[in-house]
């Protein structure tokens, strides 16, 4: 792939007598640049491994950033729904934790989507941590989302 850019010929071609016909030279070179597009290429595919790296597949990039958006747009979702619902019921949820569990912290944990294997181990911790979250409902947000 060359640029042809017409200009007038002086008589430095050594093209057998060519440009004598022709008022105008080609500037195209044909050899030059292969060597700078192969490394090029070779670097860009270089990335493509499935090897692990903090990048990923370049070819993969335009989807990754697709992924996460609607993987952020989802978590914000349900960030927002356990927000909701702990504000509202901060009161019953706290007496839950301090019981040891109840219907509001099981709610609060179904919307956080805490596997329920791990909801006994949480409530333990939960329950360490139970002055804090008495003081600051935002506290216990962010743990619910935590553990989720």
């Amino acid at each position: 792939m060359g640029v042809i850019l017409l200009m007038p010929a002086q008589n430095t071609c050594t093209d057998g007598g060519l440009s004598d016909q022709y008022p105008y030279k080609s500037t195209h070179r044909t050899g030059e640049n292969t060597m700078k597009r192969t490394l090029i290429v070779l670097t860009i595919l270089c990335g493509c491994s499935t090897e692990a790296n903090h990048i990923g597949n370049p070819l993969l990039l335009p989807f990754s950033a697709v992924s996460t958006g609607i993987s952020n747009a989802t978590y914000n979702q349900r960030r927002g729904q356990v927000e909701v619902y702990v504000k509202s019921n901060h009161t019953a949820i706290m007496a839950d934790i301090t019981n040891g569990g109840g219907d509001h912290i099981a709610q609060a944990m179904d919307i956080a989507s805490i596997p329920t294997e791990d909801r006994p181990a949480r409530l333990i911790q939960l329950r360490s941590d139970q002055a804090l979250y008495q003081t600051s409902p935002e506290a216990l947000i962010t743990a619910l989302m935590v553990y989720s």
